[in-house]
């Protein structure tokens, strides 16, 4: 007799039911749509905004269908594939530059399989595409941003060496002059700053009154320093590419100065956009004395009203304590005294000792955080061929987002207070925590993209991968007759099984993921092979048939076992060192093992059990 307890069909009528409920959501096809959000975390998206979109789309002939707003983004799905990029210029132009277009794939799974929590599996860029950001890192920026920092400390040494200046200034085209009055002070500061400065190239000169010595970057330097920036920029992408929770993303550099980013199967592209495209910094200065020189000290404006009336005029001092790229950890929490929203910062020990020496001499003043925004807008302009393209202008905006009174010397940790809510202290800690870019950056391209093998490829494969599951599931019932019947039936909820394993943990299906599914179904049907097999085998040496259906499960199970652990460790390994289509393969196989095992073992025992388990007198097998 072989019969399973009732726990354990149960158990399997569970998992199978389960399988298809979590794998049905892949039958839906999504449609194509737009998205709306804000440029900051703290924007509402309401009705008014939503009916400025559709009016937009109207004015444009673009059909849409089923728009939606849940207060912090907006939805508009298309008819058509083709009319994104139009719907997604014309909301742009009527809604303005303070709100991010984006496009997007809306899902159309029916409600009662999301009462479930069930969600399509995500198709990789060689699948089903994704979006595409292409953008460029304004080394210029950086170079520049270098030399301000080095005429900050040009000032300062100078001012030790007590060698005085008329001034030290630095001209659009990158060039740093300093004035004296007499050509010894002049000589004597070129001596102290080529020790300090040997990447700067030196050249004095004469005029009435004044001894100049003008400095440049020598071509190695600018090419060492730009370099930096985009592979700082390409780390600090990554990290935010990471934050996202996207699988498998793809960030690479192009060319000299440029970035590709590709995100597989990204459900909320707006966001996407907003926190890859925003380039944010944090500088932390003093508020300026009175008495300052107005050369020293920069008026910046404050978010709100709410805030110009809280805190009243400030300038803050041009020379700054730290900046973003000090900041090691940041965390988005609340003020246990008045349950505002703050973000908690944990700077490096490069900056902890700068913050630490500023405010030790400087307690009872205030100290303003200043928050760095570089925004990309697109123009509209005519071309020479008249027609209309966007042209991007990169705007920046500088405001004031705290001003506290120093109360103690601050070091390592210490606290930004005054936000207005809790999504924009999220939206703050995520862009410190993932890194300061290096340099401003701008979308030269967006599009999304379609399968890059070509749909015929696809197709072609596709077909392939059918036919070959169609013999393997023919030759199981003609050789292994019933028990091929109980072989075939597994193999289909292991297939059920896999999807809905991969679209509950979010794993992005790839070309080679399918290779990883192809290879698992084969070896789903060479476990039951072995069992089968050893099944003949005590048949042919004469054990009663419930025996060695018993013996047959029992003694292949260590040989199953064996085969597919030494499997399993492979693809751990491939997944631990590889990347990209690699670690998706590697996803796929292991996922598939797992099912494998329990659908050839567990599944075609219970079929089999079903069968024959319960006669007593059986005398033969059809296998």
């Amino acid at each position: 007799m072989n019969r399973y307890p009732l726990w354990k069909y149960l158990l399997v009528l569970i998992v199978a039911a389960l399988g298809v409920i979590y794998s049905a959501p892949n039958l839906y096809a999504p449609d194509p749509a737009v998205q709306i959000s804000g440029n900051s975390g703290a924007t509402v998206i309401d009705e008014r905004t939503l009916a400025m979109a559709t009016k937009a789309l109207d004015d444009a002939g673009i059909q849409y269908f089923g728009e939606e707003s849940n207060g912090k983004s907006a939805l508009l799905r298309l008819k058509d594939t083709e009319q994104q990029l139009a719907a997604k210029e014309a909301i742009q132009r009527s809604l303005g530059y303070n709100y991010v277009v984006a496009l997007n794939l809306a899902p159309t799974t029916p409600e009662w399989l999301r009462s479930f929590g069930a969600e399509p599996m995500k198709l990789g860029l060689d699948l089903a595409g994704g979006v595409h950001f292409l953008l460029e890192v304004d080394t210029k920026s950086a170079v520049a941003k270098r030399l301000e920092s080095s005429v900050d400390e040009m000032k300062s040494k100078l001012r030790t060496a007590k060698i005085r200046y008329q001034s030290v200034t630095l001209s659009d085209d990158n060039v740093v002059t300093a004035a004296f009055k007499t050509a010894e002070l002049r000589d004597n500061a070129d001596a102290e700053l080529r020790s300090e400065f040997p990447t700067l190239l030196r050249e004095s000169k004469d005029e009435p009154g004044r001894f100049l010595i003008s400095l440049t970057m020598s071509e190695q330097a600018i090419n060492e320093i730009e370099d930096y920036a985009v592979s700082q920029n390409l780390t600090t992408l990554r990290n935010r590419v990471n934050e996202l929770g996207v699988s498998e993303p793809i960030v690479q550099r192009q060319g000299s100065n440029r970035v590709v980013v590709e995100l597989p199967g990204v459900q909320d592209t707006a966001e996407a956009k907003r926190i890859i495209g925003k380039t944010a910094n944090l500088e932390f200065r003093l508020e300026a004395k009175p008495s300052e020189l107005v050369t020293r000290k920069e008026a910046f404006p404050f978010r709100s009203e709410m805030d110009q009336r809280r805190w009243g005029d400030a300038f803050l001092e041009k020379k700054l304590i730290i900046s973003g790229d000090h900041v090691a950890n940041a965390q988005s929490s609340f003020d246990s005294q008045t349950s505002q929203p703050q973000v908690n910062i944990t700077l490096d020990s490069s900056g902890g000792t700068k913050m630490h020496r500023a405010t030790r001499s400087n307690v009872g003043r205030r100290m303003g955080v200043l928050f760095i925004e570089y925004k990309t807008q697109m123009d509209y302009k005519l071309n020479e061929a008249g027609e209309q393209v966007a042209v991007p202008t990169q705007i920046i905006e500088k405001k004031i987002i705290s001003l506290a009174t120093i109360q103690s010397a601050l070091g390592v940790q210490f606290r930004i207070t005054g936000l207005d809510n809790t999504a924009e202290a999220s939206e703050l800690a995520l862009l410190l925590r993932a890194g300061a870019l290096a340099a401003p950056m701008y979308f030269v391209e967006e599009r999304t993209i379609g399968p890059s093998l070509g749909a015929e490829n696809i197709a072609v494969g596709v077909k392939s991968v059918q036919i070959g599951l169609g013999l393997v599931l023919i030759f199981m019932l003609v050789y292994y007759r019933v028990f091929g019947l109980a072989a075939n039936i597994a193999l289909a909820l292991n297939l059920f099984l896999l999807v809905a394993c991969m679209s509950l943990l979010g794993a992005t299906l790839t070309l080679p993921g399918i290779a990883g599914i192809v290879l698992t179904v084969g070896m789903a049907v060479d476990a039951n092979v072995l069992i089968f097999s050893r099944i003949r085998e005590e048949l042919a040496n004469g054990m009663p048939p419930q025996s060695a259906i018993n013996a047959g499960y029992d003694r292949a199970f260590t040989t199953i076992l064996d085969a597919n652990l030494t499997t399993l460790i492979v693809a751990v390994i491939l997944y631990a060192i590889g990347s990209g289509p690699v670690q998706g393969f590697a996803v796929t196989l292991s996922i598939g093992i797992l099912t494998s095992m329990f659908t050839a073992i567990v599944g075609t025992r219970a079929l089999i059990n079903l069968i024959y388990g319960g006669r007593k007198n059986l005398e033969k097998l059809w296998i």
